[in-house]
């Protein structure tokens, strides 16, 4: 336990580290460690209102998404934009994903916003106008497929207080543990440490022999060792789309 306490509390320190304010007219811009898929950091936007405080992304993560060719207009995608966003307790507020804080949650709420713009970027981005549906369809159509039963989108609230979503929760059998699964769309070293750090965070809250796993698409490029070692360094089992057969015997009893 000691040691799982130490890595978060290394991992929020390095995140205050990290982070950089600038005052951009009424509004403090927040830059963040977190990188985009440009590979430029996430930037959110607070201020003061009405005795709290208003975090916006100021309408980044859709605006890219559109110019990148990705709409969102189907009802399909609208709902399962709006799922996402509920899930991290976010608003949508003219294009902008926004959050409302008070002083004692402000560290919550900005953090549940930071995700929620990861979540939408990964969940909606398509990387080629040949990909003609989202990797999160896929996954849930190949675990109806093999009939694995699963429950999706399952926030947990973490050791640290910090709430986490995750797309799938597998239920405990009598013959395998509870398993959590997250689906990720670009593999990288930031997608990698975020998921990470919501399994240390949230495995001390979970049944002792809880298993989390990746499932990481590398239909479009291999996914680098890097990332591999990085969720296997927390215990997060990897695996690749390509080779997913061969993990359904441990997912589906």
């Amino acid at each position: 336990m000691e040691e799982i306490k130490t890595l978060i509390d290394q991992y929020v320190a390095w995140l205050g580290s990290k982070i950089t304010l600038r005052q951009v007219a009424d509004w403090i811009e927040i830059t963040t460690p977190y990188l985009d898929r440009n590979n430029d950091y996430l930037q959110i936007y607070a201020r003061r209102q009405n005795g709290s405080y208003i975090l916006t992304d100021d309408g980044y993560i859709l605006d890219e998404l559109e110019i990148s060719g990705c709409k969102l207009e189907s009802p399909k995608r609208s709902a399962l934009l709006e799922m996402t966003l509920n899930g991290f307790g976010v608003k949508l507020v003219n294009g902008a994903m926004e959050v409302s804080a008070s002083k004692d949650d402000f560290p919550l709420r900005k953090h549940n916003l930071v995700q929620a713009m990861l979540a939408v970027n990964d969940l909606f981005y398509l990387a080629s106008p040949m990909v003609t549906s989202l990797f999160l369809e896929d996954v849930i159509a190949w675990l109806d497929e093999n009939e694995i039963r699963y429950t999706p989108n399952v926030k947990f609230t973490g050791k640290s207080g910090y709430d986490h979503l995750f797309d799938f929760v597998i239920p405990k059998s009598k013959k395998r543990p509870e398993r959590i699964l997250q689906a990720i769309n670009r593999p990288s070293r930031d997608e990698a440490g975020a998921t990470a750090f919501a399994w240390i965070d949230t495995r001390e809250v979970r049944a002792a022999d809880s298993r989390a796993y990746a499932l990481l698409n590398d239909s479009e490029k291999p996914v680098s060792s890097s990332v591999m070692d990085a969720l296997n360094s927390y215990e997060v089992y990897p695996i690749l789309w390509s080779k997913r057969q061969e993990m359904v015997e441990e997912l589906v009893v």
